[in-house]
């Protein structure tokens, strides 16, 4: 008897409403457990995703600014560069202009020289000239003393003479002291 109270048992219990079934219980105490384990899990799984989408986005924002400020620090040192050579040029023309102001300045000095130089041998030249006049004036000067001389002594007499050449000295040194 208690066995066959057991099989009927058995049946009826696999024979009654569905909620009144173990298995019921069972499977709605899983899906219970199931969907209250499963908010949490998935807060916790979104919450780590957008952790991760917030990291990579911050490293993308981060990389960005890098590329933004290495660009940044290239057209710096492009500009840079550029104002370099610019200057780099202009220090080249303004050396060019001072050797050409030099060439003419070296040109300039040198033509008052080779003047200056050619204006003294002019003045030497025009001193040695009237050195050799008033040499020449002199010597004419004692040759016409002395030929006069001879030609007074020989068409007069003595005595006149010698006062006459006496006088003739003291008026030509008078006239060339």
């Amino acid at each position: 008897m208690i066995s066959a109270a057991f099989a009927s048992a058995g049946e009826a219990a696999h024979h009654g409403p569905f909620y009144a079934q173990a298995e019921f219980w069972v499977a709605a105490a899983f899906v219970v457990v199931v969907g209250l384990a499963f908010r949490p899990v998935l807060r916790a799984i979104v919450a780590g995703l957008d952790t991760r989408a917030a990291q990579i986005k911050a490293k993308l924002d981060e990389a960005r600014k890098l590329r933004e400020d290495a660009q940044a620090l290239l057209a710096d040192y492009q500009r840079k560069q550029r104002d370099a050579l610019q200057e780099a040029a202009a220090i080249v023309a303004h050396a060019e202009q001072e050797a050409e102001r030099l060439k003419r300045t070296s040109a300039e000095a040198l033509e008052e020289a080779v003047k200056r130089r050619e204006q003294q041998a002019i003045e030497r030249i025009a001193q040695a000239e009237q050195a050799a006049l008033a040499e020449v004036r002199n010597l004419a000067v004692d040759i016409a003393i002395k030929t006069a001389g001879k030609l007074i002594a020989d068409n007069m007499a003595a005595d006149k003479a010698g006062a006459l050449i006496d006088d003739a000295i003291k008026v030509v040194g008078q006239k060339l002291h």
